[in-house]
């Protein structure tokens, strides 16, 4: 019987490969072969992109099906690839080399800004691919009124990294109208200061983007989505700078989102102008006065990291320069006495 049993369990071996392979589209695949089979017959595991086909030996029953892939990471480019866990999607960054002429990074590559003497030179591209539904979270952090159009949105399926310099003036038409490139422009009225946009591609090729307490807005695009994709934006226009706040996406079993971003360079301390700074109607001299008292430790409220450098309208210091325009952008109000401001047109100094 033992022999059985050892011999039922020889024939059903299967070998796991010790390298990952790369379908058609880029993307990683386990594979897995069965002993058993004909030559060059392998069975593999796509994770987690449809489109890609598996070939399917005979005779491998018994080969356990993986259930999730959730593990597997995505992320192409090893240099891009954290340690954060299966629920992380890596680094929500821009690439530091393909930016337009006109572009600063800075917070840890999360930020990009163009000069305002120009309308022009400002297309930057993630540093690591993106996957079909991973919503990238983007907040537009200043705006000039003189310049006619605004932000761009998109994606390319050719690597950043491999890209001539310098990169064209335009998203549109200069990249759209090549291979591999796809965009679509966002109005004006979305792209105001402090607005916060989520865009993102679906496996049918269009692109969505979705506006803070707002609609949704698509285009059919026709995007590749069997190869790798990274995000594209052109800071053009009204836009002089935006801020990559994260990306998320929901996995088989739980949501999926970027790790979090790089500490941001120190700042000298700043305080909100009065004078550029509106109260909602509805407050009163009182609501300032529930809770005068500044933490003790100097820390943000919110990040519990950082200095809290930050001194708004109704006297609390409680937020850091890094914190303070996603709390502003999400909620509007101070997170000790709950009193409403809206942002001053200058946030940061």
């Amino acid at each position: 019987m033992e022999e059985a049993l050892l011999s039922l369990s020889l024939s059903t071996r299967v070998h796991v490969a010790n390298e990952s392979h790369n379908c058609k589209d880029g993307h990683a695949q386990l594979a897995i072969s069965n002993p058993e089979s004909p030559p060059g017959l392998m069975k593999r595991f796509h994770t987690g992109t449809p489109g890609c086909e598996e070939a399917v030996p005979s005779g491998t029953t018994a080969v356990n099906r993986l259930r999730s892939t959730e593990g597997v990471q995505h992320i192409l480019d090893p240099k891009t690839t954290c340690k954060c866990g299966s629920s992380c999607l890596g680094p929500m960054t821009f690439h530091p080399r393909a930016v337009g002429d006109m572009i600063c990074l800075s917070e840890g590559g999360r930020r990009a800004e163009r000069i305002e003497d120009t309308f022009k030179g400002g297309v930057v591209f993630t540093s690591r691919p993106v996957r079909t539904y991973e919503k990238i979270r983007l907040l537009v952090e200043k705006h000039v009124p003189h310049w006619q159009g605004a932000l761009r949105v998109g994606f390319t399926n050719v690597n950043p990294s491999a890209r001539s310099l310098p990169l064209p003036p335009f998203s549109m038409p200069n990249l759209t109208q090549t291979s591999g490139h796809w965009a679509m422009p966002v109005h004006e009225s979305y792209c105001q200061e402090t607005s916060v946009l989520e865009f993102w591609v679906t496996y049918s090729g269009n692109i969505c983007v979705k506006f803070q307490n707002s609609g949704k807005q698509r285009l059919v695009a026709n995007v590749d989505v069997r190869k790798p994709l990274w995000a594209m934006i052109d800071v053009y226009g009204q836009t002089c700078s935006v801020l990559l706040l994260g990306s998320k996406t929901k996995g088989f079993l739980f949501k999926k989102t970027s790790c979090p971003g790089p500490e941001p360079p120190i700042r000298r301390p700043s305080t909100f102008s009065l004078e550029n700074t509106t109260l909602s109607e509805s407050s009163d001299d009182r609501t300032s006065c529930l809770n005068m008292e500044i933490p003790a430790d100097g820390y943000c409220v919110v990040c519990m990291v950082r200095q809290n450098d930050i001194t708004l309208p109704c006297g609390h210091r409680c937020l850091c320069n890094h914190c303070t325009p996603r709390v502003l952008a999400q909620f509007g109000t101070c997170p000790l006495c709950r009193l409403v401001i809206s942002p001053p047109p200058v946030m940061w100094t």
